[in-house]
């Protein structure tokens, strides 16, 4: 080969060469492990996903969705499309990989695209000091003790524009309460579950105001450790609720917390509640019914439940910690009954994607299952 050509094939040599690396470069910032993207998919907390480095993988000055064309996604890459900015933050890929952000997903698998929101899980437990007085029980006040176990989930919906969000809630309350005299305890045990929904305003990328309604059921019962004649009544309550809700987040150093405040009345529902003299034998066997079931509404119940919780990463694990404060009253049948309730709580939060039936992507995880 004569100089000339040997000189052109060099030159035709390193601009491939060049070419290529450049490519590489940029591309490069998008690229993140396989086993730290799906460990970020499935992460505990949002302090775990701050851990992995989810917002420093990324460039400053990248839109809010990126999409990678086809041939740029490998098995042992992932996209991280979330700018360390104030915006909410959505990935888009094209291709068999996933990449979820704050709030939400996308997911695209040919010319399919599908929107994924995470769940937001809480489970705490707490305990404080309970106050309570039941008319047709004892006419005396009692106080004591009592704990409280609380689930919760919460999770957008694709209801207007995925600005309604809604919240699962299930409360247990165990209480053991004794009279000024010392001579008989209130032995009560409470169970309720709510469904809500709430419409999303945001004034601000980092806080949240959620206003909306939620269904509630209540069942439970209170027992007189003195009473030989008639020593339980029943709680059984179906509510409509008023909820506000207002979620701030903010950071200390290089930890990400959120404060959260919730407060929720009922403004009208049904409730059991016998006649003063009427028993539970003439309830239940004798099928004397007539006026246990009331309606109600701020004339005759008054009741308030206020949730005051922070959230802060602890490792791998979130946890949240609070102040469950819960307030009931009811006037039916000249029967006088309240329950107010104090809890300090403590507990952990997960973030999660569930799938489930057509919607598993098997191809996605690491499964132990699929």
């Amino acid at each position: 080969m004569n100089v000339p050509g040997a000189a052109l094939c060099i030159c035709f040599s390193l601009s491939v060469s060049l070419h290529a690396q450049e490519s590489a470069d940029s591309i490069l910032p998008h690229r993140m492990s396989f086993e730290k993207a799906d460990s970020l998919l499935i992460s505990l907390s949002k302090g775990k996903s701050k851990k992995t480095g989810f917002t420093e993988a990324v460039p400053t000055q990248e839109p809010d969705t990126v999409t990678l064309e086809e041939d740029a996604v490998t098995a042992d890459t992932a996209l991280v499309a979330a700018p360390p900015t104030g915006k909410r933050q959505k990935a888009k890929i094209t291709g068999s990989q996933l990449l979820t952000g704050q709030e939400a997903g996308r997911l695209r698998l040919g010319n399919e695209e599908e929107e994924l929101h995470s769940i937001n899980e809480g489970t705490i437990f707490g305990a404080g000091g309970y106050k309570m007085k039941d008319d047709y029980l004892s006419p005396e006040k009692y106080g004591g003790a009592g704990f409280r176990f609380m689930n919760e989930r919460m999770r957008l919906t694709g209801l207007a524009g995925s600005k309604i969000s809604r919240q699962n809630i299930v409360n247990v309350d165990i209480s053991s309460t004794i009279n000024g005299a010392e001579n008989a305890n209130f032995l009560s045990a409470f169970v309720d579950y709510s469904l809500g929904y709430h419409y999303r305003f945001l004034p601000d990328p980092y806080f949240k105001i959620m206003i909306g309604g939620s269904a509630r059921g209540l069942l439970g019962m209170v027992y007189n450790t003195r009473n030989g004649n008639n020593p339980m009544t029943l709680h059984a309550d179906l509510d409509l609720n008023f909820s506000l809700i207002a979620i701030h987040e903010f950071r200390v150093k290089t930890h990400a917390l959120a404060i959260r405040y919730q407060f929720e009345t009922p403004f009208a529902g049904l409730l059991f509640c016998p006649v003063y003299s009427q028993s539970y034998y003439e309830i239940f066997t004798l099928g004397n019914t007539a006026e246990v079931f009331n309606f109600a509404s701020f004339r005759n119940k008054f009741a308030v439940r206020n949730y005051l919780t922070l959230d802060f990463p602890v490792g791998r694990t979130t946890f949240r910690v609070g102040y469950s404060g819960f307030y009931y009253a009811t006037d039916v049948h000249e029967i006088d009954r309240y329950i107010i309730s104090h809890n300090v709580m403590i507990g952990f939060v997960k973030e999660f994607v569930a799938f489930g039936g057509r919607d598993i992507k098997r191809n996605l995880f690491h499964s132990a299952y699929y």
